[in-house]
C-alpha cells in the first residue's frame, strides 16, 4: 500500500503543483488513498520532497536514495536483541542508542498491527490494537531478529 501511494503521489507531483500538504491529502483521497497528515508527513520525508514557492517537488537526479536505505528487516536484524508480548503491547530490546531509529523504522513501515511506538535508548514499546495483532507482529519481528 505505501509503495502505491508514493507512487501516486510521484504522479501527482509531475502532473500538477501541489502547494500544500492539505491539498495533497485531498488529491491523494480522489485516487483511493486516505491518509492521516502524519502519514502524509512521513511520506514526504520518505520521498525527499522539496517544497519551494510553487509547492512540493521531486527531489534532482534518477536514482531512488530509498534504496541505499536499509529496510526494517536488515535493522532489527543488526539491532534488535529480544521481544517480549504484555497482553496488546510489545517491548523490543535493542542495542544501546538504537531503539529511536528503530521505533521510527517501524512506524514508517505503516504495519496495521501498530497503533505507535515509544522509544527509550535501548528500549521501544509498540502498541498494538489487540493481543491478536500483538502475537503477529511479535512473530514477524522475531523472524526478523539475528
Amino acid at each position: 500500500m505505501k509503495q502505491q501511494r508514493h507512487a501516486a503521489i510521484r504522479d501527482l507531483l509531475v502532473k500538477t503543483a501541489v502547494t500544500s500538504q492539505d491539498e495533497l491529502r485531498r488529491k491523494l483521497a480522489g485516487r483511493g488513498f486516505h491518509v492521516t497528515q502524519a502519514t502524509l508527513s512521513r511520506d514526504i520525508h520518505e520521498l525527499r520532497l522539496n517544497k519551494g514557492p510553487t509547492g512540493y517537488s521531486l527531489p534532482g537526479g534518477n536514482g531512488s536514495d530509498e534504496d541505499a536505505l536499509p529496510g526494517i528487516r536488515e535493522v532489527l536484524e543488526s539491532f534488535g536483541l529480544e521481544v517480549r508480548q504484555a497482553i496488546n503491547l510489545l517491548v523490543l530490546v535493542t542495542t544501546t542508542g538504537s531503539a529511536q531509529p528503530i521505533a521510527a523504522g517501524i512506524d514508517y513501515e505503516d504495519w496495521p498491527e501498530v497503533v505507535g511506538t515509544i522509544a527509550g535508548d535501548d528500549t521501544v514499546l509498540i502498541i498494538c490494537p489487540d493481543e491478536k495483532q500483538a502475537s503477529l507482529l511479535k512473530t514477524r519481528i522475531e523472524g526478523y531478529l539475528g
